[in-house]
């Protein structure tokens, strides 16, 4: 009876033995059946990435040349008008004080004129009997010629008070503000009945209106310093807009700043990329984007996963299939890299298999 548990027990020892060494075995060589990939043509580009918005090349501030409250709205945002449409009217709001003063310093400057137009006559009589000189003359007329001129300023300046109308010269001053340029209204800062500033040489004047030709477009971004260096103007550009996931918008690298700027602790250099015209898309101002300025790229040249290469020293190695269960350790020479594929420039063919690197088992 001992005998036979002993047998029994040495028995289920080697078949135990027996079947480790067999999973083991075949679980080794699951391990060396490494995945392959193949060597194909293709092509390699090498970005560097911007980020940034949508903006008008030109973009400009409406403002008034006279004073008062918002009468009445022509066009409303998103409109597109033509230059010298008007936009929106104004209605001189002078104070009481200020209209009072207006009309009487028209008086006071007529007062003037009157007096000087008597006082002219004589002075017309004294010149021609030569009872005085030719340069008291001038200084007479001159003097008249002042006042006539300072009735006239108070006047226009009353007229601009009551009616918001006037005309200098050849220049025609209207309360009805007209649209600069070609283009479309990108926003409005004032209602009806909102007071208004004039533009004046010391006051900058309030900002009715936005409008932008929005035919040229502009991204303006940053780029991160490790990449400026291989950057330069008139480089291709593609420009994907978040709210505009399907379409890519082409464009060209028009400038790059001389100075850094710090940002979220990183050194940036802002960029400008130039939009000629983005067909079948709509693009509006102010749309999130990022650019892909494309660097460097190569078509038609033999590739491969750059994560199979194995960078030894100033090497590139691979591991190339040459059949089952055989393969060897090549040296290969390669190119540009987009940081996912790699270019072969030589050592490998197209068609060949090349190992993948096995995976790192962790304990």
């Amino acid at each position: 009876m001992k005998k036979k548990i002993i047998y029994s027990s040495f028995a289920i020892v080697v078949l135990a033995g027996a079947a480790i060494l067999f999973f083991g075995n075949s679980n080794s060589s699951k391990d060396e059946a490494l995945p392959k990939v193949t060597v194909k043509v293709g092509t390699i580009v090498d970005k560097a990435l911007a980020v940034g918005t949508i903006e008008p090349e030109i973009e400009i501030s409406v403002k008034s040349k006279v004073s008062g409250v918002v009468k009445h709205l022509f066009v409303d945002v998103g409109q597109f008008v033509k230059a010298g449409q008007p936009l929106l009217e104004i209605r001189p709001d002078p104070t009481p004080i200020e209209l009072a003063d207006a009309k009487r310093q028209v008086q006071f400057a007529q007062v003037d004129v009157d007096n000087l137009k008597k006082d002219r006559t004589r002075q017309e009589i004294l010149i021609k009997n030569k009872l005085i000189s030719d340069k008291e003359y001038e200084d007479f007329q001159k003097k008249f010629d002042e006042a006539e001129l300072r009735v006239k300023i108070a006047s226009e300046k009353l007229a601009l008070l009551e009616s918001g109308k006037v005309k200098i010269g050849d220049t025609e001053i209207e309360s009805i503000v007209k649209a600069p340029i070609d283009g479309y209204v990108l926003n409005r800062a004032i209602e009806v009945g909102d007071p208004v500033t004039p533009q004046t040489s010391f006051m900058e004047g309030t900002a009715l209106m936005k409008m932008a030709n929005m035919d040229r477009l502009l991204f303006k971004g940053t780029v991160d310093e490790i990449d400026v260096g291989k950057m330069k103007e008139g480089m291709e550009v593609e420009i994907k807009v978040g709210a505009l996931p399907t379409d890519t918008v082409r464009g060209f690298l028009r400038k790059i700043w001389l100075k850094a700027q710090k940002k979220e602790n990183a050194t940036v250099f802002p960029i400008e990329i130039l939009i000629p015209g983005a067909k079948n898309t709509t693009l509006r101002a102010g749309y999130s984007a990022n650019a892909n300025i494309i660097v460097q790229k190569k078509v038609n040249v033999l590739t491969i996963p750059e994560r199979v290469v194995t960078f030894r020293n100033d090497s590139a190695l691979v591991k190339v299939a040459l059949g089952p269960g055989k393969d060897e350790e090549r040296l290969i020479k390669t190119g540009l890299s987009d940081a996912i594929n790699i270019e072969v420039v030589s050592g490998l063919k197209e068609g060949d298999e090349v190992l993948e690197k096995p995976v790192k088992k962790i304990d």
